[in-house]
């Protein structure tokens, strides 16, 4: 088994390296790190591979600091506190609560059964269920933790995983009753009604509502693109629609023009049919329009790290390696975003782009002293 990850993994680096390793005209030869002449990206203030933070995309240091409070004490208040203070309708809200469900998980996971002078992980959010059943942001993380468990632990299809899905749709509606005007128990929703298989009119009736809301809210859009994309009930061309029309009607400072960016990305192609993919109309488009939302954001927009990063991964695709390096150094110390979440070491795929931007960067001129910080 250990052979066969080893093989599978040397196949992924190959085939995000060798589209670059095979054009000389951008001079990038891949050469030990410890060679003279090697990219080194620590001297542009790059943080080490080991440091890097995967819980999230950017900064959140009031999160961080009641993350390691409840997760050391397994004391609920703290979380409860933090989100009652997190503006309902805001994008931060929608991430926090993401974070503590995904922090519960990911102890579940490691101590499904508790281990010697400790309980099952996640005790935390079982607490705060029972001591405040009318707390509205426990609802809605233990609504999350159970679409987040449903995802990573079941089979989609299978009665595990329906079984999973409909008590958080049972914990979405509790937690929609204790806050009626907040829109993330029905994002949350959005993802159950993918997993479930909602008929298109049953989805778009959870969509109004959100819209009734939160209309240009990021994340929402985020998940909902997920329903529309061809590898779950939709196609290709409703998502770009769906994208599209929501970058159409983008109020000032939206990211929401960014939204066709991450349309492309869902329908990247295995194999590519034409030799400068990365290069077609649609792809330069749905990027200039990302750099066009993350340039005109409005300022602390905690959905901004997740545009950056996927401009990234777009953009070192692009061989545009001095605006991927623009985008770096805006970003570096956090990987909890796509695309490096779906890999199962995202610090190391993101250390790749992050490698060969810089030395794409440095092989056209490049040095510390001439990227804008």
């Amino acid at each position: 088994m250990e052979i066969l990850w080893f093989l599978m993994a040397s196949l992924m680096l190959a085939a995000v390296l060798t589209p670059f390793l095979r054009r000389r005209r951008s001079g990038i030869q891949l050469v030990s790190p410890d060679a003279p002449d090697a990219a080194d990206p620590a001297d542009y203030g790059f943080m080490r591979e080991e440091l890097l933070d995967i819980r999230m995309p950017g900064p959140d240091e009031d999160l961080i600091d009641v993350l390691d409070v409840v997760q050391g004490t397994q004391e609920w208040r703290a979380a409860s506190q933090l989100l009652a203070g997190t503006e309902a309708g805001g994008e931060r809200r929608w991430q926090r609560v993401q974070a503590f469900a995904g922090a519960a998980s990911l102890e579940l996971s490691r101590r499904p059964g508790g281990t010697a002078g400790a309980g099952a992980g996640g005790q935390w959010l079982r607490s705060w269920r029972a001591e405040a059943p009318k707390d509205a942001g426990g609802a809605a993380v233990q609504a999350e933790f159970l679409v987040q468990q449903a995802f990573r632990t079941a089979t989609a299809g299978t009665d595990e995983f329906r079984i999973i899905l409909e008590e958080a749709r049972e914990a979405c509606g509790q937690a929609a009753l204790l806050a009626p005007g907040d829109p993330v128990p029905y994002i949350i929703e959005l993802s159950i009604a993918r997993g479930l298989g909602y008929p298109q009119a049953d989805f778009e009736q959870v969509w109004l509502k959100i819209l009734d809301r939160a209309p240009a809210h990021m994340g929402a859009h985020l998940s909902a693109l997920h329903y529309w994309c061809e590898k779950w009930h939709g196609s290709r061309a409703q998502a770009y629609s769906f994208a599209e029309a929501a970058a159409a009607r983008a109020p000032q400072g939206s990211l929401l023009s960014s939204l066709p960016l991450f349309a492309v990305y869902e329908h990247l192609p295995e194999i590519a049919l034409v030799n400068d993919f990365y290069g077609t109309e649609v792809v330069r488009r749905a990027i200039e329009g990302a750099l066009f939302a993350a340039h005109s954001a409005r300022p602390g927009d905690p959905m901004l790290a997740h545009v950056r990063h996927l401009l990234v991964f777009f953009l070192v695709r692009s061989e545009r390696w001095g605006e991927a390096m623009n985008q770096l150094v805006r970003v570096d110390g956090h990987v909890g975003a796509l695309p490096w979440t779906l890999s199962r070491e995202p610090s190391a795929e993101y250390a790749v782009y992050r490698a060969l931007a810089v030395a794409g960067y440095e092989a056209n001129g490049g040095t510390p002293a001439t990227l804008s910080h």
